[in-house]
């Protein structure tokens, strides 16, 4: 009996031991469980917020030397402050000597660090400020060991000659679209415009042909309201002139010619 009830106090004396002593060796399992800390860990260096452990035994010195390993910021000029998960100020870890447990620092806080010597002060994620090697179009098409090269010698790609010939043959009847309802279009003539999902609109024709903005024929409309989009100038190149935003392209397919007068606006005085 005397041995069963030793037995018990020796299981309570070692459980309260390692509740109030955290330098006991015995019931090493809980201790460490709780010991253990997940924090967020910011930098001025770069954007990325990282989740870290650590555990409430580290020094601060040794602290700085994991976070140096993370955020890039010098351990020997390196200032650690924290905040809780709301953004609110809490302390600063100042003291290399002490250890991480002995500041009010909880799960789930994060630590931003920063760098208090200016001349190394680089944000890291600023890829702007970062010399990049450049090359042109001409010299990387005289290199051997591109892919496009490897593209060239297995002819792959739009290096494939029937790719080649295909996309040739889509570009000539691109390039012919159009043609046949153009024909029968005259510059000058009255028109109406029929545009999916926008109605119908008159006007008059003023430009047949192909344009420089894209391939195939189009036609230039001069509306009688301004429903256009320009004053007949496309990229820089005058098709035809009439007042901004009266004038617009569009395919031959979408224009009818014929007897379309003028639609007269009615005012309130002319309604009946």
């Amino acid at each position: 009996p005397r041995s069963g009830c030793l037995t018990t106090i020796l299981r309570w004396a070692c459980g309260a031991a390692a509740a109030v002593s955290p330098g006991s060796t015995e019931c090493q399992p809980s201790r460490r469980m709780s010991s253990i800390l997940t924090l967020f860990v910011s930098s001025s260096q770069t954007s990325v917020r990282s989740e870290r452990r650590f555990d409430k035994g580290l020094t601060i010195a040794t602290l700085k030397g994991k976070l140096e390993m993370i955020t890039g910021c010098a351990a020997a000029t390196m200032t650690i402050k924290v905040c809780d998960s709301t953004g609110k100020y809490v302390c600063v870890l100042d003291n290399n000597d002490a250890m991480l447990g002995s500041y009010p620092v909880e799960n789930l806080m994060e630590l931003q660090v920063s760098d208090s010597d200016p001349s190394v002060n680089v944000n890291f994620s600023d890829l702007s400020k970062v010399k990049k090697y450049e090359m042109t179009d001409e010299d990387y098409a005289k290199r051997d060991d591109s892919v496009m090269a490897f593209k060239k010698r297995n002819q792959i790609g739009r290096f494939d000659p029937s790719v080649a010939a295909q996309r040739e043959q889509e570009s000539q009847e691109q390039d012919q679209e159009g043609e046949e309802e153009a024909k029968a279009i005259k510059v000058g003539e009255r028109c109406e415009v029929t545009n999916p999902g926008k109605g119908t609109n008159r006007g008059q024709v003023m430009y047949v042909g192909k344009t420089d903005f894209q391939p195939g024929w189009w036609v230039g409309i001069k509306y009688d309201e301004p429903v256009g989009k320009h004053n007949g100038s496309v990229k820089g190149r005058q098709y035809f002139t009439c007042a901004d935003k009266y004038g617009g392209f569009v395919r031959p397919a979408c224009v009818k010619t014929g007897d379309y007068p003028e639609e007269s606006i009615l005012t309130d005085e002319d309604e009946m």
